[in-house]
């Protein structure tokens, strides 16, 4: 599910995207993010930012990529040893894959129970995608109970990731805030260098 617009080629573009598996407890973090940013009335984004909430689909994520992007916002889990619940902040390295690891990348994309992000930006690389500044909005998830019981199913959020939510969604609205007006400036800094020939 999406939220999108056709924008003029002037227009910024940015893609949220919500990722993680609903069935793993916190790691469907992202997709409850996503989904609420879908959901929400009040404060929607202007045209040229798109809202997708991608789940375990890595391949699709990577041909999206495809469009081109200025900025390009992740949201998923991040164990980092903090407290559950805690937010990070992240800048992802661009550097170009070899071909090894971008192939190693499509085999993981396909992967039907996880994304790996940094894997499926390799993967995105090697298809031709070059996304602009990629953030990654991060959860410090809660230990997964994997003593509960025999099934592999863990749906649901835990108290202190569902909690961190609202706070994420404060965030996000800041980065793509901050992101419009970076595009903006440098569109115009841009128009400033081609009337000064």
């Amino acid at each position: 599910m999406s939220q999108s617009a056709s924008r003029p080629q002037s227009q910024p573009s940015i893609l949220i995207a919500g990722i993680g598996n609903i069935f793993l407890g916190d790691d469907g973090f992202g997709c409850e993010v996503a989904q609420r940013l879908l959901r929400r009335e009040a404060r929607p984004y202007p045209a040229g930012v798109e809202i997708v909430d991608f789940g375990i689909r890595g391949v699709e994520l990577a041909y999206t990529l495809l469009d081109g992007y200025d900025t390009l916002i992740l949201i998923d889990t991040v164990a980092r040893g903090g407290a559950p619940g805690t937010l990070h902040l992240l800048e992802i390295d661009q550097a170009q894959p070899t071909p090894e690891q971008g192939t190693e990348a499509g085999r993981i994309a396909l992967d039907a129970h996880s994304m790996d992000p940094v894997k499926m930006l390799a993967f995105a690389h090697t298809l031709g995608a070059q996304p602009g500044r990629t953030l990654l909005v991060g959860c410090e998830p809660s230990p997964l109970d994997t003593q509960a019981d025999d099934f592999d199913i863990h749906p649901g959020l835990s108290q202190p990731v569902e909690a961190a939510i609202s706070e994420a969604i404060q965030l996000i609205d800041t980065l793509v805030a901050e992101a419009l007006v970076d595009t903006q400036q440098a569109a115009v800094s841009s128009r400033t260098k081609e009337s000064s020939f």
